[in-house]
């Protein structure tokens, strides 16, 4: 049985091979669709985007449904956008490990247009630019490897098991969840899964490719992610915009007094200075900061690669480069907007400015707590004659699998046979907040595998996607399914 199959993965891996290009065209399919989620103008490309993903499936012989999101009182298709969710023949009967893997569909808005090489929604296969270990060809759209290229690796890894065996993904147990919302919050995200736990109760672990690599040819298992707390807060002044001559001096200029407060949010160490901030933050255990330590992240390198000289490596007192992204929680200002921005001149005292303000959370810090903590900061500190509005836009909670886990280990074993080497173990800055919201409500465990690149440009203008990250992601997931047809 073990050499049936192990010759059934060498089959679906050449089959990967040998119709690459399909693989790379239907990525490509995809990416033209502009799903993006938080602009109600694209709400009609955001449900196209996921009919492609369950036709897709479909093709697999999964069995594939979009869930509406959501109030659907007024309409069944749900005030939110779509969920994908879809099934392999074996999942509910059959043996061995049951995984639910997530991805989503949605994208981040394009803007500023004027920034990319080429339009954002018209995918552009490129050379790499011929930097340092760069070659081969690059997709360059919005959503090439935040989710849509990442996720297709998965999805072309199903493809090649069911034409390699005949049987949709070899027989393996898989149950699939692709949100429509990850970009804009999540929204509805727990309110579904409340709803639905049923159709999860029965997974093992959940699988997420929405992480990175180390670096090219540096594969990597991502074993934490940071859970996110994301604000929005309003500073009102007079009621109307002021002449700024007869009025300057006189009265609060709301922009002003904004960014006196929030400049407040950290002490001369950069140490986010919100009473009870680091509750729940555990410290860098020794083994931990040793082994990544031994991990040889150049900063130097990591930096020059955004433009940014080696003084510019700045963040809390008392901890690494690597440490400030991985084990330690920020307060960052991700915008700030008041009075006249347009061109020429208009001088005016606006009647209020707002700023979004993010916090990354490790540990048990909690998304909520954080949120209102930081409100009743600025409550503290409100300029006279001034009044705040409060606006939580949500996040999600820290979270962290065993790195000893038998899921993980197969994982890791399949991104080694796939990649040749041997994938280290790290974490990342960023947020993921399914997989809080999967502990919290399934008790399921999450493996980050991952094939990003740090200089991708994730959220930025020119995203993209190296195309033997592709291949590379797709022979892996190709490989997992492998071990988990074989059993637990």
């Amino acid at each position: 049985m073990a050499a049936t199959r192990s010759g059934t993965a060498e089959a679906a891996v050449s089959w990967l091979a040998e119709h690459e290009r399909e693989g790379i065209e239907r990525l490509v399919e995809w990416l033209r669709i502009p799903s993006v989620s938080t602009d109600p103008a694209y709400r009609g490309e955001v449900r196209r985007a996921a009919e492609w993903a369950a036709e897709h499936l479909r093709a697999s012989g999964l069995h594939a449904e979009l869930h509406p999101t959501g109030d659907t009182s007024a309409d069944p298709a749900g005030t939110g956008h779509p969920i994908v969710f879809a099934q392999t023949p074996s999942a509910r009967s059959g043996s061995g490990p049951h995984i639910l893997f997530y991805g989503h569909y949605d994208v981040q808005p394009a803007d500023p247009l004027e920034l990319w090489e080429s339009p954002p929604f018209e995918p552009t296969i490129r050379p790499a630019q011929g930097g340092v270990g760069e070659v081969g060809e690059r997709v360059v759209a919005r959503g090439a490897v935040d989710d849509k290229g990442q996720v297709a690796t998965f999805l072309e890894a199903v493809r090649a098991w069911s034409e390699a065996s005949g049987t949709p993904a070899g027989g393996a147990r898989i149950t699939v969840l692709l949100e429509g919302e990850e970009e804009s919050g999540s929204v509805n995200l727990e309110r579904y899964l409340e709803q639905r736990a049923e159709l999860f109760r029965g997974c093992d672990v959940c699988v997420i490719s929405d992480t990175g690599m180390l670096g090219r040819g540096r594969p990597a298992i991502t074993y934490g992610v940071r859970g996110l707390a994301y604000t929005e807060v309003v500073l009102h002044g007079p009621d109307q915009d002021l002449h700024s001559g007869m009025w300057g001096g006189k009265a609060p200029n709301p922009i002003s007094e904004l960014v006196k407060v929030l400049a407040q949010l950290w002490d001369a160490d950069r140490r986010v200075t919100i009473p009870g901030f680091y509750e729940g933050v555990p410290e860098v255990e020794p083994g931990e900061r040793s082994a990544w330590e031994a991990l040889g992240v150049d900063e130097a390198e990591a930096l020059r690669k955004i433009g940014l000289p080696p003084e510019a490596s700045v963040g809390e007192a008392g901890y690494s480069f690597t440490e400030r992204e991985w084990a330690r929680p920020t307060a960052e200002i991700n915008g700030i907007v008041g009075g006249y921005t347009g061109k020429g001149a208009k001088t005016v005292i606006p009647s209020h400015a707002s700023a979004k303000v993010s916090f990354r959370l490790v540990g048990d810090q909690d998304p909520a707590r954080i949120a209102k903590s930081f409100f009743d900061f600025c409550n503290a500190r409100t300029p006279p004659g001034c009044r705040w509005t409060f606006i939580d836009h949500g996040g999600g909670h820290a979270a962290t699998v065993a790195t000893d886990s038998p899921l993980l280990r197969k994982a890791a074993e399949a991104l080694r046979a796939a990649s040749g080497a041997e994938p280290a173990l790290i974490k990342t800055g960023g947020s993921i907040p399914v997989a809080g919201l999967l502990k919290q409500r399934l008790g399921l465990e999450t493996i980050f595998m991952g094939f990003g690149l740090d200089d991708d440009r994730v959220h930025s203008p020119n995203e993209k996607f190296e195309l033997d990250c592709f291949r590379l992601g797709a022979r892996a997931h190709a490989l997992f399914i492998g071990e988990l047809v074989g059993g637990a």
